[in-house]
């Protein structure tokens, strides 16, 4: 053993736990853990968890706040206008500084993996370079997946599916969509079947944004779903968005779950955007536009949340915290259950690292050692604190640390800290994990 952490406590709820790591891997994971010679780090108690990871991201807008200008209205359709008026400004370099700006806030989080979606509906593919470099650079500390996204449509966008294919050729991972943006229904179902036909032809994943409108008559996350499993990509394809499911007809929706099932496709909320985008058409009762993740879960669906945009034209706010993300995810979809709670824990962790085919993801001997310590005791008090990251770990190697969240009083006659974390035995007793 090169390193061994002790005195853990791990996402299942197990407390005690020494954690041994050697060779970039963990070795062991074990009570009382015999290890001579190894540099060690008490916990007294600290979770344990393998890194956070981000299912839904579009690194090539991140950090863009502003440019050309503020989005006014904080609209959708607004956000959209000022991406095709900053595209043409773009610049390799500025787009990758941002980029990389965010790697290092990611890692100071914890967030050591990222699937992003990148536009290549803009001919010069400058936005596919610059992440492509990015990727390269910072490979040694966090995994960023790439998604092909045609984000004025494929069929829409002159040439669109001319990119798409020499950005696959270039290096992008995943290949993407956006059926609902097409000119018609028939044309977004079109898209869906030309591009998982690609993904299929060439062995690639699929991660489309689905059905991401109030439209209770959207109807494409159905098309993915039968086009994966007429062509076989059973746990390769992702439906991410798919907000139009809180708005549709709850009796299509009992037949829609089983075919979603069935197909293997997974969904990807997110709630930070999903609710301030959508509903913006209502007046009151006004929705609230997240999908229907607990009813997905039911069904035996992989659900994750992604942050999807942080200070960019869509988004004014953000930080990449996958337990802010956690969070509202928990909130909006009133998962206030003992389970429910710790179900949006796994929405920020294991549940993409699946979703994204993470090698090695894991907290079992010869798993990678990324690791993060969080100053909390259970999932449940993580999302709570939104917890301090006081060490995140990439194949062992310390990479960033932070200090507990105390804050030091000076209160007449209470003098002392404040210690946030649970006090109470009984919901300590109750959480379990």
């Amino acid at each position: 053993m090169e390193l061994v952490l002790r005195n853990a406590t791990l996402p299942d709820g197990r407390t005690g736990i020494d954690i041994g790591i050697a060779g970039g891997r963990i070795a062991a994971v074990e009570p009382s853990l015999a290890a001579q010679g190894a540099c060690e780090i008490a916990l007294d108690g600290d979770l344990v968890s393998p890194p956070f990871v981000d299912a839904h991201f579009h690194m090539d807008a991140v950090l863009s706040y502003g440019l050309p200008r503020v989005n006014r209205s904080g609209t959708l359709l607004e956000g959209i206008q000022l991406w095709g008026e900053l595209k043409p400004q773009l610049t390799q370099e500025a787009l990758a500084e941002r980029a990389m700006r965010y790697c290092d806030w990611a890692v100071a989080r914890g967030l050591l993996a990222i699937r992003t979606h990148v536009d290549i509906c803009d001919p010069r593919l400058l936005a596919v370079e610059a992440l492509l470099e990015v990727r390269r650079r910072v490979a040694p500390y966090l995994d960023l997946q790439l998604v092909a996204f045609p984000q004025d449509g494929v069929l829409r966008s002159p040439g669109a599916f001319d990119n798409l294919k020499r950005a696959i050729g270039m290096g992008v991972d995943v290949v993407g969509g956006i059926p609902h943006f097409e000119r018609t229904m028939a044309q977004g179902a079109e898209s869906v079947r030309l591009l998982c036909e690609f993904a299929a032809e060439q062995g690639l994943r699929v991660d489309m944004h689905c059905d991401e409108t109030d439209d209770p008559l959207s109807r494409h996350i159905e098309t993915l779903a039968y086009e994966t499993q007429r062509l076989g990509l059973q746990g390769r394809v992702a439906g991410s968005h798919l907000t139009s499911m809180h708005s549709m007809d709850n009796y299509y929706v009992s037949k829609l779950l089983p075919l979603i099932a069935e197909s293997g496709v997974a969904a990807i909320a997110n709630p930070l955007i999903n609710i301030t985008l959508q509903g913006r058409h209502d007046s009151y009762p006004k929705r609230r536009g997240m999908t229907r993740v607990p009813e997905l879960l039911a069904a035996g669906v992989d659900v994750a949340f992604g942050h999807d945009c942080v200070l960019d034209p869509w988004y004014g706010m953000g930080s990449g915290d996958m337990l802010e993300v956690a969070h509202m995810g928990l909130h909006v979809a009133q998962m206030t259950g003992l389970e429910a709670m710790h179900q949006c824990f796994l929405a920020v962790t294991e549940t993409p690292a699946r979703i994204l085919g993470l090698e090695g993801y894991g907290l079992a001997p010869g798993c990678h050692a990324d690791l993060v310590v969080l100053d909390a005791g259970s999932t449940v008090e993580a999302i709570r604190l939104r917890a301090a990251r006081r060490l995140v770990l990439r194949r062992g190697q310390i990479v960033a640390e932070s200090p507990p969240a105390h804050a030091r009083l000076s209160l007449p006659g209470r003098p002392g800290e404040v210690d946030f974390r649970m006090a109470c035995q009984t919901i300590k007793d109750a959480h379990g994990r």
